[in-house]
């Protein structure tokens, strides 16, 4: 193949961007395979990320040995060594501010939105290019794929994004209208900055030159005067303000054909979005698909390079290869020991039969019928909270969808944080936890804070409430709230002898803080004199409270 670096992309301001280009070194016009981020184009997946790289060789040895050298591999991006030879070209873009690209770093900003756009109808009119660009990548890659593909850019022919959130405020940065403290907070300083344009002290080196690949180096008052304070942005836009709504895609304008492949174990960052996004995009033809493991391993393995490939050969090349026969939803059922994918006709599945399991704070139990007294539960916020369980399963039992708690609840103080937590024991009281995207997982969460739990009347669903997050409704000590919090999506089969077990808490569920981990313990978003008061859930006859649950009939 054919390398090209750094190549030049003159966007529409003016600022010139720098990409990398590989091509097949058979001269004609090929159809085009884009990313644009902000985590560096020269940077080599084992270089940059190497626990994640260590993981993903023990998961698949031959990720730089089969078909490939592993030389152009990317953390977040296609292996052009696999790409080109299909047919393809590749094409890898430093975002604004970043990498070889100047300018000011806003990451999800609408001027970095514009770029990919530009980027896009830059790519589209090459010699090389067969004049249709498809957009792929993970995470931030896929993030900016539902922005820019709401701009609809004429040259723009399908899209592919793998775990990628598409509400900037609800997946990213506040949880139920809480502010996802951790995960932000590490990311930027540790994956954004040393990847900042100009940043002579960047650790990361090209492979090829051995320099750093930030291009020409700028004073530190000049760094620090060249980026948003990202952190800050979010901490101070507590609701979903116009700030948001600039840096989160309108998804019914995009029109383009999709696939948006998301991870059960994504919870907090990469699940949610790709379901919201598949089921709002305005796209006649898109596919979804849920499936398990870490964070990226999936997207590198070589069934799901497969599938990328087959949906990019029908949009991109117009082959005829029975993509449009594929089943719309393609779900991996999780089982304790495993599981296996299952084709779908919709999400949620029509036959759903949604099923209410009653919290009864005297029990503290969850069963089929409301309990006939009243009773209540109280716990302090910042302690371990309490937990509601089932009867042991007599029969295996499959809950695949979305899933909501709902919720008599009152407080101590003007305000409490819900954090509700879907687990699973076996028959020997073990809990059964899941390789998620960056740790071992339970089978669902949720969170909610009880001064946003005003809901979009238009936007809720039965099994999925959809909150405004545009104002903030204080409680009043003691009195009794009626909320709903939204449980991100699950699938568990559940095995006779095992539990479900409902914990509420005011904290989040995981003690360990684990650099990366989506954590929400801001002081400056959960002052201890609000948020570390004494929580109550009322249950009965007068105060229903209940998990609804998407239950499959075998």
């Amino acid at each position: 193949m054919v390398f090209e670096k750094d190549v030049p992309i003159q966007v529409g301001d003016g600022t010139v961007l720098r990409a990398n280009v590989y091509r097949p070194a058979q001269p004609g016009r090929y159809p085009v395979v884009m990313a644009m981020g902000i985590y560096g184009k020269d940077i080599h997946f084992a270089d940059g990320y190497k626990l994640q790289w260590d993981v993903l060789k023990r998961i698949y040895p031959g990720v730089d040995s089969e078909g490939t050298s592993g030389e152009h591999l990317r953390w977040e991006l296609v292996d052009p060594e696999r790409w080109v030879p299909a047919g393809y070209v590749v094409v890898a873009v430093d975002s604004r501010g970043s990498g070889k690209s100047p300018g000011y770093l806003d990451p999800f900003s609408p001027r970095e939105t514009q770029d990919y756009y530009d980027a896009i109808e830059w790519a589209g009119v090459q010699p090389w290019s067969n004049g249709k660009v498809g957009t792929i990548g993970i995470s931030y890659y896929g993030i900016k794929q539902w922005q820019v593909a709401s701009l609809r850019p004429p040259h723009l022919a399908a899209i592919c994004v793998w775990e990628g959130g598409s509400d900037l405020y609800r997946d990213w940065s506040h949880h139920g209208g809480i502010f996802s403290h951790l995960f932000p907070t590490a990311w930027y300083p540790r994956q954004v900055l040393p990847n900042q344009h100009g940043n002579a002290a960047t650790h990361y080196r090209e492979r090829d030159t051995g320099q750093p690949n930030t291009g020409t180096p700028l004073s530190p008052a000049m760094l620090a005067g060249n980026r948003a304070d990202h952190p800050r942005d979010l901490l101070e836009h507590p609701l979903d303000d116009a700030w948001y709504k600039a840096r989160s895609p309108n998804l019914p304008r995009i029109d383009v054909p999709l696939l948006s492949a998301g991870n059960w174990g994504g919870a907090g960052l990469h699940l949610r979005g790709n379901i919201e996004g598949f089921l709002r995009a305005g796209s006649q033809q898109k596919w979804l698909q849920l499936h398990i493991g870490t964070h990226f391993e999936s997207f590198y393995l070589p069934e799901f390079i497969q599938r990328q490939q087959r949906f990019f050969d029908h949009f991109l090349k117009g082959e005829d290869n029975g993509w449009e026969d594929e089943a719309r939803v393609r779900l991996f059922i999780r089982r304790p020991d495993g599981g296996a994918f299952r084709t779908e006709t919709e999400w949620p599945m029509a036959r759903t039969a949604w099923t209410r399991l009653h919290l009864d704070a005297a029990g503290k139990a969850l069963k089929a019928s409301p309990p006939q007294v009243e009773a209540k539960l109280s716990y302090r916020s910042l302690g371990e909270g309490i937990s509601f369980s089932t009867e042991p399963f007599v029969q295996e039992t499959e809950f695949t969808g979305p899933l909501k708690a709902h919720l008599w609840v009152s407080s101590s103080t003007t305000d409490m944080d819900l954090f509700v937590t879907l687990r699973l024991f076996d028959s020997a009281g073990e809990e059964v936890v899941f390789t998620g995207a960056s740790d071992l997982t339970p089978v669902a969460r949720g969170w909610l804070r009880a001064s946003h739990r005003k809901q979009d009347a238009a936007m809720t669903q039965p099994y999925r409430p959809y909150h405004s997050h545009d104002e903030v409704q204080k409680l009043t000590p003691g009195e009794a709230y009626e909320l709903d919090v939204e449980i991100w999506p699950t699938s568990i089969v559940c095995p006779p002898g095992h539990r479900l077990v409902l914990t509420i808490q005011g904290r989040d569920f995981e003690a360990r803080d684990i650099p990366g981990r989506i954590l929400h313990n801001s002081e400056a978003d959960r002052p201890r004199a609000e948020f570390d008061g004494l929580c109550t859930i009322l249950t009965g006859p007068e105060h229903d409270s209940y998990l609804l649950l998407p239950k499959i009939p075998a």
